[in-house]
């Protein structure tokens, strides 16, 4: 029998506190790789924004061993922000476990990676976790997921990851329904690829060493990977050399090579992260036109935001945190702006709104800088008359209207799983935010799926936050790009005594213009203090003025000091003061204070 045989790679799937971390945990304590005495709860959340937020940011691939079959658990990321990693380490595996709360049913976020797997042709296995709960109701959700997914119930396993009830029949399911790595997929549709003397291995994660390099790691499709051989990065030509291999189990363990159908590392010695991007492919061969593996993409961010130091003195420490960061993480692009009102900073692209969250977080913690982050806002199409297109990710390069024939924004499929009392709620709030109703279906008898199409502006703000609120909580989304659509955008422009502040500058949709500009106008009101002359704010698009709010100027009773006398001694005084407003308000300057445009960010 040949050793890929004996080999089994799969991940587990699950939605945010529905068990996945603790499941991997008995796992590691069910077959031995970790003793007692080592063993501490989410184990494989290595960071600690991880085990507080108890979600997985970074996959983390693990050995194991039982009855005599090597084990390969990739423990991926479960949130819709994270897909593009989550899609490359199920190219890497054969089978998935499917983990669903037996208090809570099934996730909208959950169904995505679930659709993710059976479109890379995983056999997944169903299972419902936190059956020792008193409000699980197995049976339940059970035929919820026969009748979204079409497992028939008898084939769901029923699992207590915390009292470790189930774990071992599970890990016997693993061994005899998940393939054996030579029936993956890739194997038999680019058998023209892979059955050759060449090695071919996939880059399903990076991350930096600061002492090794970058450490990728590795699934090999074909071949075997040595310690000591030249490899090739097929899509970028970088060579590179195997400084070490071995497999995670879940410490670091070299080990002489890495066969086929085998999952493990590589220390590559480069010094970058982005050199060994996520989907490359490792190649050695004798081939003149080696083929990669197929799949590969570039990761495209689809939120943007501008980081500023609250101290200036900070920029320089702001860039090495955010350098440091896209060493551990691929998928972090940014680039220096200045803005006039927040002074040096960055432009930064995410792949979503918890990625943002999650980057935010970190610069804090773990570099120590106060930071602002502005507004979130998404990269648009600029359509020329000549058809000639350019992207931009900044409101503030936006053209004048008259330059470009239309605009174009990224739309997204949205999935939401809910309860039925808070139908006409949801639609409400999607439609109010441009958003069409595609379909709609129960999945239980009180419990439905909705699906939407909307513009990915109109949800990464406050669109989340809205949704849990009116759903009291039950509501679950997950999304996923559909492409570029054109609109009727305009850049929505905010004006203090006549000077534009570009900070503030949003491209939005024409309708919403007048009301966005009105509570902008309002909260800049609240914050800019006084002057000596009123001070008009004014949103406008283009040259015409769609919103105002006036600061009114500071009084001072200047006939305070009269006494008695004869009116016309008072009328002089007040037309003097008049006259010298009027000279302040034509000449006059209003110095935002910086910390007048963190407070209003902030809020």
């Amino acid at each position: 029998m040949r050793a890929h045989m004996n080999i089994r790679n799969f991940c587990i799937i699950a939605h945010i506190d529905h068990g996945k971390s603790t499941l991997a945990d008995r796992f590691l304590e069910k077959t031995g790789t970790i003793t007692k005495r080592e063993m501490k709860n989410q184990l494989l959340d290595t960071m600690e924004l991880e085990r507080e937020r108890g979600i997985t940011i970074k996959l983390q691939p693990v050995r194991m061993r039982w009855k005599d079959t090597q084990l390969n658990l990739i423990d991926t990321p479960g949130h819709v922000d994270f897909s593009y990693e989550v899609s490359r380490s199920l190219a890497a595996c054969e089978g998935a476990i499917l983990v669903v709360d037996a208090t809570q049913g099934i996730e909208a976020q959950t169904l995505a990676n679930v659709y993710l797997a059976l479109e890379h042709g995983l056999e997944v296995i169903p299972v419902l976790n936190k059956i020792d709960l008193p409000a699980a109701e197995p049976e339940r959700r059970a035929a919820e997921i026969e009748k979204l997914l079409g497992f028939k119930q008898e084939e769901i396993l029923l699992v207590s990851a915390k009292e470790g009830t189930g774990v071992e029949d599970l890990l016997d399911a693993i061994i005899e329904k998940i393939p054996s790595p030579n029936q993956n997929e890739i194997f038999q549709k680019h058998s023209d690829i892979l059955n050759s003397d060449e090695t071919r291995a996939l880059v399903f994660d990076s991350t930096f060493d600061s002492y090794r390099g970058v450490v990728s790691s590795v699934r090999v499709f074909s071949g075997a990977i040595n310690k000591g051989d030249k490899l090739t990065l097929l899509r970028t030509g970088r060579k590179i050399e195997a400084l070490e291999v071995g497999f995670l189990n879940p410490n670091y363990s070299p080990t002489p090579s890495l066969q086929t159908g085998e999952v493990g590392y590589i220390v590559t010695g480069l010094k970058n992260v982005i050199d060994a991007k996520v989907g490359e492919t490792l190649w050695q061969g004798k081939s003149e036109n080696p083929r990669p593996l197929p799949g590969y993409k570039e990761v495209t961010p689809f939120v943007f935001a501008g980081i500023y130091p609250l101290d200036a003195d900070d920029f320089p420490l702001l860039r090495k945190a955010l350098e440091k960061l896209s060493l551990n993480d691929a998928s972090l692009h940014f680039e220096a702006e200045h803005s006039g009102a927040l002074g040096n900073g960055f432009r930064v692209g995410f792949l979503g709104l918890l990625h943002l969250d999650i980057i935010q977080e970190r610069i804090e913690r773990e570099f120590d800088l106060d930071i602002l982050v502005t507004a979130p806002s998404v990269s648009y199409t600029i359509v020329k008359a000549n058809g000639e297109k350019y992207d931009i990710a900044n409101p503030g390069d936006l053209p004048d209207a008259g330059l470009y024939e239309t605009i174009e924004e990224p739309w997204i499929k949205l999935n939401i799983l809910c309860t039925d009392q808070y139908i006409g709620s949801i639609m409400e709030l999607c439609t109010s935010r441009r958003g069409i109703s595609k379909n709609l279906q129960y999945t239980e008898s009180h419990r439905v799926e909705m699906f939407f199409e909307i513009p990915l502006a109109s949800i990464i703000t406050d669109f989340y936050d809205d949704l849990k609120s009116i759903s009291s909580g039950y509501a679950s989304m997950s999304y996923e790009p559909i492409g570029m659509r054109s609109g009727d955008l305009v850049r929505l422009d905010m004006l203090v005594a006549g000077d534009k502040v570009d900070a503030l500058s949003q491209i939005v949709h024409k309708k919403d213009a007048h009301h966005i500009g009105i509570r902008w106008c309002e909260k800049l009101k609240e914050i800019i203090p006084k002057a000596q002359f009123a001070i008009a704010i004014q949103a406008a698009i283009g040259a015409r003025i769609v919103a105002r709010e006036t600061i009114s100027a500071i009084r001072k009773d200047v006939t305070a000091k009269l006494y008695g006398g004869d009116v016309t001694r008072k009328n002089k005084l007040l037309k003097k003061q008049k006259a010298g407003k009027k000279r302040l308000k034509q000449f006059g300057k209003v110095t935002i204070p910086q910390e007048a445009f963190f407070a209003m960010m902030r809020k």
